[in-house]
C-alpha cells in the first residue's frame, strides 16, 4: 500500500468527527450513548447505582479508543495492508474472488437482513471461543472486569479482541458476495442492542426474549461465578442462538449478582494495566 492510500484512510477517519451525515458512526455512537445513559438515569434497574458508576469514565474512554482513536491511528492502516496481502496470496494460488455465494441479485433489504443474521451468528461463535480457549480468554477478561454494569461497558474490550472478530468474520462474510456497500443500518442496530444489553434499566420483552438479547439476560453472562464450565448467554444482538444451542441461562432476577470473574481482585484497574495484562499477566509489574 502506498503512502497516498494510507493518508487517504487517515483523512477519511478524521473527517468522521466533523461530518453530520446519517452514516457517521461517531455521532451515532455518541447519540446512542447519551440516549441509554438518560434511560439509566430516568428508569434505573439498580436504583442504588451511582449516576457515574464505578469505572464510568474508563468505559467511556474504551468506547472512543476502540471505535475511533486506535482505528484512526493504526488499525485502519493495518487492516488495509492485511487485506491487500490476503488478496495477493489468493491471487497467487489462482483464487480471484471469495464470493462463492452471490447475493448481489437480491434486493438490498434482503441482503442487509442476511448480513445481520449471518454476522450475529458468527459473532456468537467467536464469543464462545473467547471463553473456551485459554489464551483468548486472557484478552476477554478485560470485558469481564466490569463490576457495575452500564451502557459504556458494552465497548470495554481489549483491542486484540477486536482483531479476533475482524479476522474470523472476514472470509465467511466475503463468501456471501454482497453488492450493498452501505451497511450502516446493521452496525447501528447492533450498537444500539449492545448498549441496551449492558445498560442499567429493565427491559421486559415477553416472548421476544427468545429472539433478542436484553439486560436481564446479559447480566448472567457477566456474573462473577459463571454458570457452566465456560459461561452462558453468548448472543450479541440475538438471543435465539443461545436457545438453539442450549447456552441460554436466565434462572432469576440477576440485578444484584456480583460481577467479574474469579481472581479479578488482582486484575489491573486502569487502562494501561489492562492493555498490557494479556501479554504479561502479572499485575504487580503494571502501572494499572
Amino acid at each position: 500500500m502506498n503512502t497516498e492510500a494510507v493518508l487517504q484512510i487517515f483523512s477519511e477517519r478524521l473527517a468522521e468527527f466533523f461530518s453530520l451525515s446519517w452514516n457517521n458512526y461517531f455521532w451515532w455512537l455518541t447519540g446512542l450513548s447519551l440516549f441509554f445513559w438518560v434511560l439509566e438515569i430516568i428508569v434505573p434497574w439498580r436504583k442504588d447505582q451511582s449516576l457515574f458508576r464505578k469505572d464510568f469514565w474508563l468505559d467511556a474512554f474504551y468506547m472512543y479508543f476502540n471505535m475511533f482513536i486506535l482505528p484512526m491511528i493504526a488499525l485502519s492502516f493495518v487492516s488495509a495492508l492485511v487485506n491487500d496481502w490476503f488478496l495477493t496470496v489468493l491471487a497467487n494460488v489462482g483464487v480471484s474472488r471469495l464470493d462463492i455465494i452471490n447475493l448481489s441479485s437480491l434486493p438490498a433489504t434482503i441482503q442487509l437482513i442476511i448480513l445481520f443474521l449471518f454476522r450475529d451468528f458468527i459473532q456468537y461463535n467467536i464469543h464462545r471461543l473467547l471463553h473456551r480457549i485459554p489464551w483468548m480468554w486472557e484478552f476477554h477478561k478485560v470485558h469481564h472486569s466490569v463490576k457495575q454494569m452500564g451502557f459504556a461497558a458494552h465497548l470495554r474490550y481489549h483491542w486484540v479482541e477486536g482483531v479476533f472478530y475482524g479476522i474470523l468474520q472476514y472470509i465467511p462474510l466475503a463468501i456471501l458476495g454482497f453488492s450493498v456497500s452501505d451497511f450502516m443500518i446493521v452496525y447501528v442496530f447492533s450498537l444500539a442492542v449492545g448498549h441496551s444489553n449492558h445498560s442499567n434499566y429493565y427491559l421486559p420483552l415477553g416472548k421476544l426474549k427468545y429472539l433478542f438479547n436484553n439486560p436481564q439476560m446479559h447480566i448472567w453472562h457477566h456474573v462473577r461465578e459463571l454458570p457452566g464450565k465456560y459461561g452462558v448467554n453468548f448472543g450479541m444482538t440475538l438471543s435465539v442462538w443461545d436457545y438453539i444451542f442450549r447456552t441460554a441461562y436466565v434462572p432469576a432476577d440477576g440485578k444484584d449478582k456480583a460481577l467479574g470473574f474469579s481472581g479479578d481482585d488482582h486484575f489491573p484497574k486502569k487502562f494501561t494495566g489492562q492493555f498490557l495484562y494479556p501479554f504479561y499477566k502479572n499485575p504487580a509489574k503494571m502501572s494499572g
